[in-house]
């Protein structure tokens, strides 16, 4: 009984080895012959392709004071200054135009889409997510809730404080 389980186990492995395909073989490369080069003459390199490789977005070196006014819905604007901290944490300052008193809150940020994108998640559950376009290292500016651009006249970037006019 033994012998026939392993000659029927035998021949189920050759079938199953049977049926594996077979790699098409390659045709011979054509022998081309070697080209000749006449001294002191000039020879092309072709130098290896540029691998391109992706620098991390540099939060720390990111972080700062972004300053600005931003369009406001019943005001002439929202006076607004939003410090990001190296840490992940910001606060923001807003002061309404043409309105008595100014407002304040905080969370943390976080880089998107390999630094071109800034979120603000407010500690406070009653706020919403703040998106802000990284326009350079001393501009970002403010994007509507889904994450695009908003589509006003108005100015709405804040810029670094202390940076290059």
């Amino acid at each position: 009984m033994n012998r026939k389980f392993l000659l029927a186990v035998m021949a189920a492995t050759l079938a199953i080895a049977a049926c594996k395909p077979q790699a098409p073989a390659e045709p011979a490369a054509e022998a081309t012959p070697a080209a000749t080069v006449e001294p002191g003459a000039p020879v092309a390199v072709e130098s290896a392709p540029s691998v391109a490789t992706e620098v991390p977005f540099d939060v720390k070196g990111f972080a700062g004071t972004f300053s600005g006014t931003l369009p406001c819905a019943d005001c002439p604007g929202t006076d607004t200054t939003i410090s990001l901290k190296p840490d992940g944490t910001y606060t923001v300052h807003e002061t309404y135009q043409g309105k008595p008193g100014s407002f304040d809150s905080d969370g943390t940020w976080t880089a998107e889409e390999k630094g071109q994108r800034v979120r603000l998640d407010p500690n406070s559950k009653s706020e919403q997510d703040r998106l802000f376009a990284v326009k350079s290292s001393d501009e970002i500016e403010s994007l509507d809730a889904e994450g695009k651009p908003l589509t006003t006249n108005t100015p709405h970037a804040l810029k670094r404080e202390g940076a290059a006019k």
